[in-house]
């Protein structure tokens, strides 16, 4: 595991995109700080850049280092979880601009798969995590389903299974700081 993460973190370090498993399903990543590594991402995905993509951080730590506010119910979610769950925050800070939705909102999932946590913290940013597609397209259950346009389009890819036999993306909850609290997928 470890030379996977010390070829993550070269790939990464250099502004390139990774295909890793993910604590959810098989997910496209980069520098969550790097603007042009972003837009990479996006012109992979063919997405527009309008729609958000989802972040890793590997602890509460990092959380906070990239949250201007992080309301006390999030810990009580992350906590309490049974699956993987994204929040949505509120005035993100120190992330790369093209990943801030337009309503200054950013989506962040503390990793629960060790391999993330890992990656996470020997880059000691956070780290881009979008499902392994194209833009519309239904999400790979495994690796065999990823679409060979995504595979040429990483810089690495990351050789170890898919550790979690639940292929399903994670819960994403909206927490507003006024204490409005929204489920966005269940």
């Amino acid at each position: 595991m470890t030379e996977e993460i010390n070829h993550c973190i070269t790939a990464l370090k250099n502004g390139g995109l990774i295909l890793y498993p993910t604590d959810t399903v098989w997910g496209i990543g980069c520098d969550a700080t790097n603007v042009k590594a972003v837009k990479k991402v996006y012109d992979l995905k063919q997405r527009e850049d309008s729609k958000a993509l989802v972040c890793l951080v590997s602890n509460d730590a990092m959380l906070e280092r990239y949250v201007e506010h992080v309301p006390e119910t999030a810990y009580d979610i992350i906590d309490l979880a049974t699956k993987p769950t994204t929040i949505v925050y509120d005035n993100p800070k120190g992330v790369a601009k093209n990943l801030i939705a337009d309503d200054s909102s950013l989506a962040i999932r503390v990793a629960s798969d060790t391999f993330c946590q890992h990656l996470i913290n020997k880059f000691g940013k956070p780290v881009v995590s979008t499902s392994a597609n194209i833009s519309g397209m239904p999400t790979p259950k495994n690796f065999d389903a990823i679409h060979p346009h995504i595979l040429k389009g990483v810089d690495y890819v990351v050789n170890l299974p898919l550790v979690n036999p639940d292929t399903t993306p994670s819960s994403i909850i909206k927490l507003g700081n006024d204490g409005t609290v929204k489920i966005i997928r269940k």
